[in-house]
């Protein structure tokens, strides 16, 4: 496959050389095509030596061969990785004042765009309103990482690991394929512009699907100023919204007790409806669900809640202790399952620790089986292990004739193993 790699100028640009190893590794043809500010920050040398292609960055070069059309032509894949603010401004404008902008506006081939700024641009309402014009005409958007930036500053906007973009880039150009063979098999002309449609061509399978996630934890009131609750922080279903926005579905997050500045970090394209206790999700839950072609109960919710709720703040009398009596709440996932439509993929959580009688992983199972759900994402939390972690390790589980099976196991990052849950979701509605 001929993929053009596309650099812009950020300090990320030095991971654009572990992507060209890794994509002719794989067996890619790589042009790099950077922007001016890019090769201050790695030279035409080093992109050359790695790529084995010419490189420039001027719109005038080879103008005898009208390179500037030329390159978006012959493409089958446009990575932009990293993008930079100022770059996913003029894409979304449709200029095309320089090589690399030009050739995105005459590629008819996917494009696959991986941004990288400081999290104040990347949370600014206009990147906000760039990227949702990206994604709305097809463009696949990676979003960047959480961690450290440049200088001291950390938070959402870091450029993803090579190895991610790569997956990413490659899974997009897959899935748009389809059934018509790899995309090296097929010449430019049959490829059609990012986002329409075309015979023998697909979309990722929950492209323009309804996905709704719940995420975070949720609280019973004891009286004005105390709860019950529990530690999840909502990391993993925020990754999960944002996982699934990237895979283009319509996404709705209910979120319980999610810290503002996660629900900062989510696309612009994903709307979201904030609750607190366990009777307010599962109402969120239950309008949502009509609508829904996919379900992912990816919220930590209370058991029980307490009988009373004192309407004033409880007061210790002496040295007494205090005895709360509890009801059980009711079992939003099982209520889902039975209330289904047809067709509706519903998708559990199960965070687990093992005891003297049973592993957690048995208890995920026997879970699997009673709730009824279609799969089920299991997490071992035992030793203070997942709950407000950047990092987690999970296995998908599915029913089958035969007993149950394990769709995967995957580690990482929370965003890393979100990309790859969503996927198995796909590829169980496909």
């Amino acid at each position: 496959m001929r993929i053009v790699l596309g650099v812009a100028g950020g300090i990320a640009a030095y991971k654009a050389c572990h992507v060209i190893r890794r994509l002719r590794e794989l067996g890619h043809t790589v042009k790099v095509v950077p922007t001016e500010a890019a090769l201050r920050f790695v030279g035409a040398a080093t992109f050359e030596a790695l790529s084995g292609e010419t490189v420039t960055s001027d719109l005038f070069d080879e103008v005898d061969t009208v390179n500037h059309v030329r390159i978006g032509q012959e493409a089958d894949l446009v990575v932009i990785a990293p993008a930079t603010a100022n770059t996913v401004a003029r894409i979304a404008a449709g200029l095309a004042d320089d090589l690399l902008t030009a050739t995105v506006l005459t590629t008819t081939a996917e494009v696959v765009v991986a941004p990288a700024m400081h999290t104040e641009m990347w949370q600014n309402p206009a990147t906000v309103a760039n990227i949702a014009t990206l994604r709305a005409r097809g463009v696949h958007v990676l979003d960047p990482a959480v961690g450290r930036l440049t200088g001291p500053d950390s938070g959402p906007g870091r450029l993803p690991e090579p190895e991610d973009i790569v997956d990413f880039a490659l899974a997009a150009s897959s899935a748009a394929v389809g059934s018509t063979g790899s995309a090296a098999e097929q010449t430019p002309t049959e490829h059609t512009p990012a986002g329409a449609s075309s015979a023998g061509r697909t979309a990722s399978p929950l492209a323009g699907r309804r996905v709704v996630i719940s995420a975070g934890g949720t609280r019973e009131a004891l009286d004005p100023v105390r709860f019950l609750g529990n530690r999840s922080s909502g990391k993993q279903g925020i990754a999960l919204a944002r996982a699934a926005d990237a895979a283009g579905a319509r996404v709705e997050l209910v979120a319980a007790n999610v810290d503002s500045g996660l629900l900062q970090t989510l696309p612009a394209t994903v709307d979201v409806t904030e609750v607190e206790s366990t009777l307010e999700l599962a109402e969120a839950m239950r309008r949502a669900q009509p609508d829904a072609d996919v379900i992912v109960m990816a919220a930590a919710v209370a058991d029980y809640r307490p009988a009373d709720r004192a309407g004033a703040k409880m007061k210790k009398s002496g040295d007494e202790g205090l005895t709360i009596s509890l009801v059980q709440n009711p079992d939003i996932l099982a209520g889902l399952v039975s209330t289904r439509k047809r067709d509706q993929t519903i998708v559990g959580f199960a965070a687990e620790t093992g005891d003297d009688r049973h592993s957690a992983y048995d208890y995920a199972r026997e879970k699997l089986v009673r709730k009824g759900v279609d799969l089920l994402v299991f997490n071992d939390v035992s030793g203070d292990r997942a709950f407000g972690h950047d990092d987690t390790e999970v296995h998908v589980l599915a029913a089958a004739e035969a007993g149950i099976d394990e769709l995967g196991a995957f580690s990482g990052s929370k965003d890393d193993v979100s990309q790859k849950v969503v996927a198995v979701i796909g590829e169980h509605m496909r």
